[in-house]
């Protein structure tokens, strides 16, 4: 076992010198277009037709003053009357507009129960605005309500429930009113924002683009790269083009580790500067094993007790010898080699905390 790490820890040194083959990935997956994104929608309503699981208007003031107002608007007056109806619920409807829709265009919305309704199972929603972030209406939905979700109960209060009965989903529920008022086409400048920030993608993006496409392109800063359309190519088009362009990704060495779960994440950055490495398990058992103490016969004023007997063993795994680790090994080969000798996980976490404290390890650790 121990030729084995040596062999792995020597093949680390030497692994260090070679520089591994990076992938490249679209500027699609990387970057997105500053200003093309979704925006949230959010609306109340009514939720009708429930089957007596709707909710409580003694409980739910709310619901009883949506109905009141509703009835009024199609004529019917129901303002003191002793309605107590369950089969109707107050919602709230969320949705997501996606980047240039267009009026007539339909979408999905989700719906959630906000009082004490137990279940929103073959109810229908009645006509809701949604609303954006400016106050303004940008799609109206309606439509029934598919929960997914089966639910049941008897008289003595026993009940099943799988899934979550109190919310649902409206496929194409909702039908967009207005456009968010982003004209691409007439833009003669547009930026792309890195999804995780760094200065040698940000000027590599910037370096592709313009071997293809000559100063059309310029890295801001290590998130924005500013893209002009060259000559009478329209923007959607240059765009279309430049997103399929490949990039080498860089990215800080950065060590990810759970400690709950055990879970370490390492980047291919990461390297460790020469270090000694000595690892060992200290295993201290205790056995207890009562025995029973009896007076001899015929004694006078003896007692029956039990004496306690405790075993103590220790036990250390040995061979393990400290090892030396070359300069510019990377991690990944330093955890192979741990595995090897049957390091678990937590105390892989502990030698590469330990590693970090000695300043031998070149990256940054986030203990989650």
């Amino acid at each position: 076992m121990q030729n084995l790490l040596a062999t792995l820890l020597t093949a680390a040194a030497l692994a260090g010198v070679a520089s591994p083959a990076l992938a490249q990935s679209r500027i699609k997956d990387i970057a997105a277009i500053e200003g093309v994104r979704s925006n949230q929608l959010v609306g109340y309503g009514l939720v009708v037709g429930l089957n007596g699981t709707g909710d409580s208007l003694r409980n739910c003031p709310f619901t009883r003053q949506s109905l009141e107002g509703m009835t009024e608007r199609l004529g019917v007056n129901i303002r003191g009357s002793n309605a107590n109806s369950k089969n109707m619920a107050a919602i709230m409807v969320t949705a997501e507009l996606p980047p240039f829709s267009t009026p007539g265009a339909r979408i999905d919305v989700n719906v959630s129960s906000m009082c004490d309704a137990k279940s929103l199972l073959g109810g229908t929603l009645l006509v809701t605005s949604l609303q954006g972030a400016d106050g303004q209406v940008y799609a109206v939905a309606q439509g029934s309500v598919q929960t997914g979700a089966v639910s049941g109960g008897g008289s003595s209060g026993s009940s099943v429930t799988r899934g979550v009965p109190t919310a649902g989903r409206i496929a194409s529920g909702a039908t967009v009113e207005r456009e968010t008022g982003f004209h691409l086409a007439n833009m003669t400048e547009v930026r792309l924002t890195l999804r995780n920030p760094d200065f040698t993608t940000a000027q590599r993006m910037a370096t592709a683009i313009n071997q293809v496409y000559p100063n059309t392109a310029l890295a801001e800063n290590g998130t924005v790269v500013a893209l002009r359309a060259p000559g009478q190519m329209g923007m959607a088009g240059f765009i279309s083009r430049v997103e399929n362009l490949e990039v080498q990704v860089d990215s800080p060495a950065r060590v990810i580790i759970d400690e709950v779960n055990g879970v370490i994440v390492m980047g291919d950055a990461v390297r460790v500067s020469t270090v000694a490495i000595a690892q060992g398990n200290l295993t201290i058992s205790v056995q207890e094993t009562p025995l029973v103490s009896q007076p001899e016969p015929f004694s006078r004023g003896g007692q029956t007790v039990v004496v306690p007997q405790s075993d103590v063993a220790i036990e250390e795994d040995l061979g393990r010898q400290m090892r030396i680790v070359g300069g510019g090994a990377s991690l990944s080969t330093l955890v192979n080699g741990l595995n090897a000798l049957g390091v678990s996980p937590r105390d892989m976490i502990s030698i590469l905390q330990a590693i970090k404290a000695a300043g031998a390890l070149q990256a940054e650790i986030e203990v989650m």
